[in-house]
């Protein structure tokens, strides 16, 4: 039987930016899902927009395509939306493996992020990345901007994931850092690992934290391993 593995895309990302990894992985006999959060890759927005709602929702997907305990990647955001949904329903998801996933959220931390979000400055400074966003999300990547600031202010005032949610995780997960990524640090995601009981730490290198510039071909390797 084909071992099965959903791939969670990050913020302001989509399902298509995890395509190369899917490719690798069907040619390794996986079957692979993924999916869009909603308000993401085109997807309408839901009246929630946030950790527990993607949550809600990657729950709904494994229910409406009757998937047993899936393993499940998740890149940046969809790191800890597969560790909260893990925390919250024990037992639904299999082996966790993330990437580049942000753990330390406080006022501090989302006031930093947020400045990165305001679309003015991003057409103004960044043009290539609007454009990448309008592609992406079409005429609402405003609001996706927009709402993604929010989350991260609710994030920095009480982070959805607590200390104790990871300590009761008992999935075996896998926790990926890039060397080069400027947003996640080694002592957030290395405190993340000591306090989930089956964890290991591994790093890529010569990556940063955009999920395109993962090799592929590595990645799958680490999904690989028991």
């Amino acid at each position: 039987m084909k071992r099965q593995v959903i791939l969670l895309h990050g913020a302001l990302g989509a399902s298509v930016q995890l395509n190369p990894l899917a490719e690798r992985l069907i040619a390794e006999n996986f079957q692979v899902f993924t999916f869009s959060f909603s308000g993401h890759g085109k997807e309408a927005f839901q009246e929630e927009f946030g950790i527990e709602q993607f949550s809600h929702e990657l729950q709904q997907f494994i229910s409406l395509n009757n998937l047993t305990s899936p393993d499940v990647f998740g890149y940046s955001m969809g790191g800890y939306v597969a560790l909260y949904t893990a925390a919250k329903n024990p037992g639904l998801i299999g082996r966790i493996t993330t990437l580049g996933t942000k753990f330390k959220w406080d006022k501090e931390t989302a006031a930093k992020e947020i400045k990165n979000l305001d679309p003015v400055l991003i057409e103004q400074k960044v043009p290539k990345f609007a454009i990448r966003l309008k592609e992406m999300h079409g005429e609402n990547w405003i609001q996706l901007l927009n709402r993604t600031a929010e989350m991260m202010i609710r994030m920095g005032e009480k982070s959805p994931l607590s200390d104790k949610d990871l300590k009761s995780i008992q999935n075996k997960v896998s926790i990926g850092l890039a060397d080069q990524d400027k947003m996640v640090s080694v002592e957030e995601t290395d405190f993340v690992a000591t306090l989930i009981k089956n964890s290991s730490r591994y790093t890529l290198l010569n990556t940063a934290h955009p999920i395109e510039t993962a090799d592929p071909f590595v990645l799958v390797k680490q999904l690989l391993l028991d």
